[in-house]
């Protein structure tokens, strides 16, 4: 079976009213694009140190959406047409111009799947749900993780320095903090190297879903760790949550401009001696967190590298 792709021209003002008209029409999953800078809320949310390069908004907006080629779609589109031209008595629509072009059948909900198998971090494997773990994987230490909508899988460089870095410093007494945990396999690989507890933040609600899902798959109890939604860096409702020094290992896998003031607020969750291992550092970045730690009065013990990104590993010292 084929769909029919209908690509909409409007305009940014117009994009959110255009998209509910849509639903209310009972078109669903209504794909946007446009040029509309972003906030410094979509900034801090963002997990990459290399920010897209956006063209300046020229106030154009596209809305894809997709109907059976089976239906007829002339009345659909007719309704459509109606709803834009009511809109254009109160609303810039812009130009309001549909192209139709097909696509092929598309299982959009598992067609991601072919792009993650299961893969080697050192003697760990990591494996989604679907498939099976191979005989001469046995005495291989594997986790189950399920790419999703919150960040970490293992497969990234900066989510592997992370890694190596717990696997040395945990002990049977850790207590873990993983600031901005994503998918919580930071925090599930320090319980499965022997930490005693592991507490994940992040600003992401999709983080919440997402580490009680990969916990509880990989064998996790809940009195073993806790995850809970907030900005550690300026509230302090949060900070009181988490606790000050009470964690033998803080690990903020994020974006090097964020690690900046984050560094001297999260000192004081550390206990004397804790190790704060950091990684999502571009390579240019590496002087800016390094000079951070030190300000912060930490001790840098190991600068790692893979690829074109940095881990610094640090400690506070008695």
């Amino acid at each position: 079976m084929k769909w029919k792709q209908f690509r909409l021209k409007t305009t940014t003002q117009a994009e959110d009213i255009v998209s509910s008209m849509l639903a209310d029409l009972g078109i669903e999953g209504v794909q946007i694009e446009d040029k509309i800078p972003l906030t410094e809320q979509d900034k801090e949310q963002m997990f990459v140190d290399i920010l897209p390069d956006i063209p300046d908004d020229d106030g154009t907006a596209y809305l894809t959406f997709y109907l059976d080629e089976e239906e007829d779609v002339a009345p659909v589109l007719m309704n459509v047409r109606k709803e834009l031209e009511d809109m254009r008595a109160f609303l810039d629509v812009g130009e309001c111009t549909i192209e139709e072009s097909e696509t092929e059948d598309v299982d959009w909900v598992n067609n991601w799947k072919q792009y993650f198998h299961q893969f080697y971090i050192d003697d760990i494997l990591v494996i989604p749900s679907w498939e099976n773990v191979k005989p001469e994987d046995s005495d291989k230490m594997v986790i189950h993780i399920d790419p999703g909508t919150a960040f970490g899988t293992g497969m990234h460089e900066t989510t592997q320095l992370c890694i190596r870095a717990l696997k040395k410093y945990v002990t049977s007494e850790t207590e873990i903090l993983d600031v901005g945990c994503g998918s919580g396999i930071l925090g599930m690989l320090a319980l499965k190297f022997g930490a005693k507890h592991s507490l994940g933040t992040d600003l992401d609600p999709c983080a919440i879903d997402a580490t009680h899902e990969n916990m509880e798959v990989n064998g996790i109890r809940k009195d073993q760790y806790e995850v809970m939604i907030g900005n550690i860096i300026d509230d302090t409702a949060v900070q009181d949550a988490v606790g000050y020094e009470k964690y033998d290992i803080v690990a903020a896998n994020i974006l090097a401009d964020v690690l900046v003031p984050l560094t001297p607020v999260i000192i004081h969750q550390m206990k004397p001696g804790a190790v704060y291992i950091t990684s999502g550092i571009i390579e240019d970045k590496e002087q800016v967190v390094v000079d951070a730690v030190k300000a912060a009065g930490l001790e840098v013990l190991e600068v790692n590298h893979q690829g074109e990104w940095v881990s610094v590993v640090a400690r506070k010292n008695a």
